[in-house]
């Protein structure tokens, strides 16, 4: 079975970036990109976009000879993606679908793709993508995975595996991790904010190694925290999701949404991640947030 020849990216931000680089150093000779920033010429994908890259005129103009469409836009624009393309697909195009949405969304945009005559894919992205890019580990899902994989595995997707026939699952163990890893930084955040103001961080972070032996609790929690203030818009959209897949469930999404409004929060005190050391970067928070109250 051959590799895939023609590509369409749905969404050039961080994750469209890095797959269109990576692709094209594959040798996928045709890659046609859009995303709605494009309408802006001096946007940040408008200025991103390079030789190797077709930029496109529409969603529909991007997808209409791939025959590969790879999804790649904020987790609230997922289903909105899918409408978008599904009247421009090939026949049998494949459409793979990064974005972290709920099962519930995903079924959706499994159903827009199908009734397009297009071959739905779940993917589930479980680590940052930075690091291994194309190669990151990803979860499959729905009955055109093992295809798919099959011919994406020589364009460099050595990471994903196939994980459920059914599609949502997939979705559904990213998203309930993310309540969980989501939910430690901001847990995080929120306690030893509070510890530094009251001068008993270092004790509140001596006594966590009783519970969770993690070697060194300082680094750990600046990691975590920095995390949140780097990223914390896009990770307070995925646990809107999160919290989607939680009442889809049928259990009422307290802390998903309450994880969601802190992640939000902290995007907005980025300014402190020059700060090396967590007392130093908990100190630029608490002062901002004191200058704010004023």
């Amino acid at each position: 079975m051959t590799a895939f020849s023609h590509v369409a990216l749905i969404g050039f931000g961080e994750v469209g970036r890095i797959l269109g680089a990576d692709l094209a150093q594959a040798g996928v000779r045709r890659i046609a990109v859009w995303d709605t920033a494009f309408t802006r010429a001096d946007s940040g994908p408008s200025r991103a976009l390079s030789d190797q890259l077709r930029a496109a005129t529409s969603a529909s103009d991007a997808v209409g000879a791939a025959d590969l469409v790879i999804s790649a836009v904020t987790a609230d624009q997922g289903l909105t993606a899918a409408r978008s393309v599904a009247g421009g697909l090939a026949p049998g195009a494949f459409f793979l679908d990064l974005n972290s949405c709920s099962p519930g969304q995903k079924q959706a945009s499994a159903q827009a793709v199908q009734v397009a005559g297009g071959a739905y894919v779940e993917a589930a992205v479980m680590s940052p993508f930075a690091p291994r890019r194309i190669a990151s580990p990803m979860l499959l899902g729905g009955p055109h995975a093992r295809a798919f994989l099959a011919r994406a595995a020589p364009l460099g997707f050595t990471g994903a595996e196939v994980f459920s026939d059914t599609i949502g699952q997939a979705a559904a163990a990213k998203l309930c991790r993310s309540v969980m890893i989501k939910g430690i930084e901001a847990l995080l955040t929120e306690s030893l904010l509070a510890a530094r103001r009251h001068g008993v961080e270092a004790t509140v972070l001596a006594s966590l190694s009783d519970l969770l032996p993690i070697p060194d609790w300082p680094t750990t929690a600046r990691y975590m925290i920095a995390r949140s203030l780097e990223h914390g818009t896009r990770r307070a959209e995925e646990m809107r999701e999160a919290a989607r897949t939680v009442e889809e469930a049928n259990v009422e999404p307290l802390m998903s949404q309450a994880i969601a409004e802190r992640q939000d929060w902290a995007a907005g005190f980025s300014g402190a991640l020059g700060r090396a050391d967590l007392g130093r970067m908990l100190d630029d928070i608490n002062t901002e947030i004191g200058r704010r109250a004023r």
